[in-house]
């Protein structure tokens, strides 16, 4: 997952589009790539559009808006970022993960459990709202997407 906190949209497509880059260099030529992503404006930014019609072995799939249980692993993650790694030094990989293994150790002594607050109608209306804006998506065809 690619994230760039408060920058334009075209310094968050230029950073996609490196990671395809990359990914396109060490994946062999003869595998499709799926990928699973989030944030549909950076990914239907002008510059990824471009980029992907030039390399159609790329397709994207987009998570549902507000999926709440990919924003409730986002969350933890930024928890955990918030309150051990982003203020530290860590002189190699072995050190950071041991900072991650003993902040998961420390958080999971005594968990306090995320509390989704959507009610179950909040939810289904969503559902139903999805269900309608999905025949017009055509999830598995960008070319359409890409060609406007």
């Amino acid at each position: 997952m690619w994230r760039q906190a408060r920058s334009s949209g075209s310094v968050r497509s230029a950073t996609v589009t490196r990671s395809f880059c990359a990914s396109d260099r060490q994946t062999s030529k003869r595998l499709d790539l799926h990928l699973i992503v989030d944030n549909y404006a950076t990914h239907n930014h002008a510059r990824v559009k471009a980029w992907l019609k030039k390399h159609p072995r790329f397709h994207l799939h987009f998570t549902p808006t507000s999926a709440s249980w990919l924003n409730q692993v986002e969350r933890f993650f930024g928890l955990m970022t918030e309150e051990r790694i982003r203020r530290g030094a860590f002189p190699s990989v072995a050190d950071l993960e041991a900072a991650i293994f003993d902040y998961l150790e420390h958080h999971n002594a005594s968990p306090k459990p995320f509390i989704w607050k959507a009610s179950a109608n909040d939810i289904v209306k969503k559902v139903d709202h999805a269900r309608c804006k999905l025949p017009a998506l055509r999830w598995n065809n960008l070319d359409s997407r890409l060609e406007d």
